[in-house]
């Protein structure tokens, strides 16, 4: 029923926000082990106004540790977001955004807007932003027009009129890919640091790509499920497919797929001979 509310929010409103959705030692341990990989891989801010000047970003967490193995799995979030889209859905990007003093706010956009397809639409896009930190007006919580996951997409650098999501550390933020949005101004001393799990629909190319990003190698390592989320899996029983075999196979030597029963498995692979 929990989960039905949060979905019902989404369709009206193009988002929701889980409160106390992150154990609190995972939250503890997630912060702790982004400022070592932020110091370890020297991360700097990039130079546009998209990803932020006084913005620390690091992508495809997925290859730096079995800490974020948890997070695109997670039973309080998931299960939300295969209720927006389905659960073929695949995991589009997952990465850290870590919002310096001084900080301006980003262009509103959409996550879907470089889709080419007519709006409104089905979500073909739901992604989710894990609260590290509290996130405040102040600090730069992540800013929303709700109710404009029904509309077209926004002229990206205008100024549009918005709200703040303020939430809790250990909230989590999840919202319709059509919805406008973008990171609000940091005007504290300290950072605003977050997650951004993005999914998408399983027949939608995703943002990082998963297949070459992630090596088999650590792949054989994840759980199934969280196979199936980075594309080792079959879509409706058609898309995605390697001759008509489920591409986890190439994952383990004794042919065995994924032990998952969620009706994408290689038996449904269709034959449009």
């Amino acid at each position: 029923m929990v989960t039905d509310w949060h979905v019902e929010a989404i369709e009206r409103d193009g988002y929701t926000i889980v409160e106390d959705a992150i154990e609190p030692e995972f939250v503890e341990a997630l912060a702790a082990d982004l400022a070592r990989l932020e110091h370890d891989l020297g991360t700097a801010p990039a130079e546009n106004d998209f990803e932020g000047r006084q913005t620390l970003r690091i992508y495809n967490l997925l290859v730096h540790g079995s800490l974020y193995e948890a997070i695109p799995v997670h039973p309080n979030v998931l299960p939300i977001v295969e209720q927006v889209l389905d659960p073929g859905c695949l995991v589009s990007s997952l990465s850290s955004i870590n919002i310096g003093p001084g900080e301006t706010a980003q262009p509103i956009h959409a996550d879907d807007q470089l889709i080419p397809i007519p709006k409104p639409h089905p979500p073909t896009v739901c992604n989710t932003m894990w609260a590290l930190t509290d996130f405040t007006e102040e600090n730069g919580a992540t800013r929303i027009v709700p109710g404009t996951h029904k509309a077209q997409s926004p002229d990206y650098g205008t100024f549009y009129g918005s709200i703040p999501a303020e939430m809790a550390r250990g909230s989590v933020l999840i919202w319709h890919g059509s919805l406008w949005h973008g990171g609000g101004a940091n005007q504290t001393g300290e950072r605003r640091i977050g997650i951004a799990m993005n999914y998408c629909a399983g027949y939608i190319r995703q943002q990082e790509n998963q297949q070459l990003g992630i090596p088999p190698s650590l792949v054989r390592g994840f759980s199934p499920r969280l196979r199936e989320l980075v594309g080792y899996g079959v879509y409706n029983g058609l898309i995605g497919h390697i001759d008509k075999k489920n591409p986890a196979r190439l994952l383990d030597t004794s042919g065995v797929e994924s032990e998952s029963d969620n009706g994408f498995g290689d038996t449904m692979i269709w034959d449009d001979s």
